[in-house]
């Protein structure tokens, strides 16, 4: 009986985190933003892409999981701090794709005379800060602190592998998304996940102020 019942918790406890993380980083979304910065590029480089930016997330991840509380306090950084700069980026990510014209692709992601993409998407911003980003660098730290046992520890670590894993097929299919909405259902797809990504952005700023104003104790 007392197996059954370390097993029975232990499950639950992987679904909590698998829940909590997967939630928050949302492969669907991450499909879409490559959905829309990946349609000049070919299979082959978007599954560059999406390997890479998957292994860099995890890294980030595994890294803030170990190490988070130490490299904080280290450089003197506060996750209000995180938040804005995050919320920052991703407001010129959202204005790009708002004001992309159909002609305006070679604009966006250039390409050299290889083959190769010049603009780099897979680090800024899908790795950072799609994936990996303020509110689950934040859960993820959160998790291992409150972690009660080294096996619990694992979990959290194997919820971080299933949620980024999850993210790179959602990547990799994402062109089926595409081809399903034809190339007029793409555009407005774009733009209309842009306005969306510009106000998740504004509340990422909104959140980061109201933290450092909390931490400066202006607010209770």
């Amino acid at each position: 009986m007392e197996t059954f019942e370390i097993v029975q918790t232990t499950f639950s406890y992987l679904l909590i985190t698998v829940t909590g993380i997967f939630v928050i980083v949302n492969p669907l979304t991450t499909a879409f933003v490559f959905m829309s910065m990946t349609t000049d590029h070919t299979e082959v480089e978007r599954k560059k892409l999406a390997a890479k930016s998957t292994k860099i997330a995890t890294s980030i991840f595994f890294l803030f999981a170990l190490l988070g509380g130490i490299i904080f306090q280290l450089f003197g950084i506060t996750l209000a701090a995180f938040r804005i700069a995050g919320g920052i980026i991703l407001f010129g990510i959202a204005m790009g794709m708002i004001s992309k014209r159909d002609n305006g692709g070679d604009k966006d992601v250039k390409k050299t005379e290889a083959g190769t993409v010049g603009d780099d998407i897979s680090v800024i911003p899908l790795a950072i800060p799609f994936i990996s980003g303020p509110g689950s660098i934040a859960t993820v730290m959160i998790l291992t602190t409150e972690a009660p046992t080294i096996y619990h520890t694992m979990l959290v670590f194997l919820a971080i592998l299933i949620t980024t894993v999850s993210c790179y097929y959602s990547m990799v299919y994402s062109k089926m998304i595409v081809r399903y909405l034809g190339e007029t259902g793409k555009q407005i797809a774009t733009k209309l996940f842009g306005l969306i990504l510009a106000v998740i952005s504004v509340q990422f700023v909104i959140n980061g102020i109201a933290n450092a104003l909390v931490d400066l104790n202006i607010l209770g």
